[in-house]
């Protein structure tokens, strides 16, 4: 069912487009006003840069030969006064540009996240958490790094060639052909690599979301990993996804670093032609009044220097662009991921339930031709129990994931008091039913926000008093801090039962018009377990419930009980109906007995 997992690559789903890199300027868009600020500020620095060498100019031809001391002091003064304006400049750029690229990151994973909680369980239950993390924190900070200083940078790097080019058209025209000489020889190079460059980086991007899957894997099994002593196999695992991660890393670097030698090379021979030129070609455009012009050639040659840095610091930022495409990539395919379980328009809210139930000939598939339900059929009346019992895999659990709207039915419908709920919407569905999954999840706070997790206008009071219905109060109130004990994460410190305790007074709490128990007391002693059926069981009543439990002392009390078997249900009655046909429920009841008469009797004999 899974569409990857740590070892396979993400596939694309399409080929990037220069209108996918456009989406990505909405939220510079958010921030237009400080960007313009950023944009003036770099361009006051820029035009106030290039005047260094016109003053090193005048200094070299005109001042030093005249021996006009008072000027030279004071243009170095002035120079001085020019480099400190210039750097203030500069640093109120960089704190627009920190500014700004903060907010993005903010805004960007806000986007991510709250799309994240909209998605339904079928993207989760398709690929490693570990890959979904990576593109919410590695790949913002890059995407967010690049749209505030890789992009502003290219602009701002344009604009100071731009001008450059200006200035040197105002010195010497041909000059300044000679330096515009070997821009043609540099993009021809970047036409060629941009191939194999994009295609490492899609690559290395990958490899390290593989990694960071793998990483978040084995943190969540550490115990088990521990426990049987793979620490070694594991290690042998990881190293070869980071040496995957780093193959692909060096052959991009590789190809991307050719840049800076490339430039260098054709900035040196630019430099050199520049020298030759003007002492043999254009040497009467450096002679004035039979003087040599040191001072004109010295600045052409730095404006040289000055057009090729930015070549050089383009083709850096080039690299980070296509870091910056492959990234979008996978964040925009995770921001189009379909919701496949939302509010359809015109979607009403269900009014207040009564819980009436009906399945109608309902199929349903995780993939697509493999039916876990097979066109089930079942009217449930208000304040009915139900427990759905029978063998792993047949489908228990789906029943109760479509009742909650978890998933969407392939075929059929699925109504509460005859509304069907594709047409409800999800809040005021979910909101009067209270559902506890099998996976105990207690989130890191303390026990009292656990409690009150479900229903946050709850007082201390009634949270309290559903601790106490389902026997959690006792063990609560020995804890260090009673109910305002911290629990760490996923409930680390804290017994399955405990767990499950406090999840099953969180969920009555929300006072649920529809009870789902999803194995709620598989990790309950036998003699907690009893307390906690003497503290639901007034509950229960007057409420629609859903009990899947393996236990069947559990359920025996229930109005009905359906056995599902192979997506459909092949017996239901009461438990005095189902033993008295002695059908499938009734050996099922009976294996059960022995083996607790079994291991009665080992007890008794130890």
């Amino acid at each position: 069912m899974a569409r990857n997992k740590f070892n396979i690559d993400e596939e694309l789903e399409a080929p990037f487009n220069w209108q996918q890199f456009k989406r990505s300027f909405v939220y510079i868009k958010r921030y237009k006003k400080q960007v313009a600020l950023a944009f003036l500020a770099s361009g006051i620095a820029i035009l106030l840069g290039l005047l260094s060498p016109k003053i090193q100019q005048w200094v070299i031809d005109d001042f030093i030969p005249n021996k006009q001391i008072a000027l030279i002091v004071s243009f170095g003064v002035g120079y001085l006064l020019l480099q400190i304006v210039i750097i203030i400049f500069n640093r109120i750029r960089s704190k627009i540009s920190i500014n700004i690229g903060q907010s993005m990151i903010t805004d960007i994973r806000t986007d991510v996240y709250e799309h994240l909680q909209k998605l339904g369980f079928d993207y989760y239950d398709s690929r490693p958490h570990g890959k979904i993390l990576t593109r919410v924190i590695n790949y913002v900070n890059s995407v967010a790094d690049f749209l505030t200083n890789g992009l502003i940078n290219a602009i701002l790097e344009f604009m100071n060639m731009f001008f450059i080019l200006f200035f040197m058209l105002a010195t010497s025209p041909k000059m300044t052909l000679v330096v515009l000489a070997g821009l043609p020889v540099f993009l021809i190079y970047i036409v060629i690599t941009k191939p194999k460059q994009r295609r490492f980086r899609q690559v290395r991007a990958n490899k390290q979301s593989n990694t960071t899957a793998y990483l978040a894997e084995n943190i969540n099994g550490a115990r088990v990993t521990q426990a049987f002593a793979r620490e070694k196999m594991n290690d042998g695992i990881y190293n070869g996804l980071l040496g995957e991660t780093r193959h692909y890393y060096l052959r991009a670097v590789y190809l991307g670093h050719g840049m800076w030698p490339m430039s260098a090379i054709i900035m040196r021979l630019v430099q050199n032609a520049l020298y030759i030129c003007g002492a043999f070609l254009f040497l009467d455009d450096f002679v004035v009044g039979g003087t040599f012009q040191f001072g004109m050639l010295t600045a052409m040659v730095q404006y040289s220097n000055r057009f090729w840095g930015p070549i050089q610091r383009l083709g850096n930022l080039y690299n980070q662009l296509l870091d910056t495409m492959a990234y979008l990539e996978r964040i925009f395919q995770l921001l189009d991921e379909p919701i496949s379980v939302d509010d359809e328009p015109g979607a009403e809210e269900i009014p207040p339930i009564e819980g009436g139930v009906k399945f109608d000939k309902v199929l349903f598939e995780y993939e697509k031709g493999v039916p876990v339900l097979k066109h089930v059929s079942f009217d449930v009346a208000p304040g009915e129990s139900i427990a759905l019992v029978g063998p792993t895999g047949a489908g228990k659990s789906t029943i109760i994931n479509l009742l909650s709207r978890f998933y969407n039915v392939t075929e059929g419908a699925v109504t509460i008091d005859g509304h069907d709920l594709q047409h409800v919407t999800l809040k005021s569905l979910r909101r009067q039913m209270g559902v506890m999954l099998q996976d105990s999840f207690i989130f890191s706070g303390t026990i009292m926000d656990n409690i009150r997790y479900g229903r946050l206008d709850a007082t201390d009071e009634e949270c309290i008093a559903a601790a106490k219905a389902v026997h959690a109060d006792e063990f609560i109130r020995q804890m260090e801090n009673g109910y305002y004990t911290e629990t760490r994460e996923r409930g680390d410190g804290l017994s399955a039962g405990q767990k499950q305790l406090i999840n099953f007074a969180r969920t009555l709490l929300s006072d649920p018009r529809i009870l789902i128990l999803d194995e709620a007391t598989s990790s309950i002693d036998t003699n907690t377990e009893q307390l906690v059926q003497e503290g639901i069981a007034a509950l229960l009543k007057g409420r629609t419930s859903f009990i899947v439990a393996h236990r069947l002392s559990t359920i025996k009390n229930c109005d009905r009980i359906m056995y599902i078997e192979a997506g459909e249900i092949a017996e239901q009655g009461s438990h005095a109906e189902l033993m008295a046909s002695k059908g499938l429920y009734y050996k099922l009841y009976m294996s059960q007995l022995e083996q607790l008469r079994g291991i009665s009797e080992a007890q008794a004999a130890s």
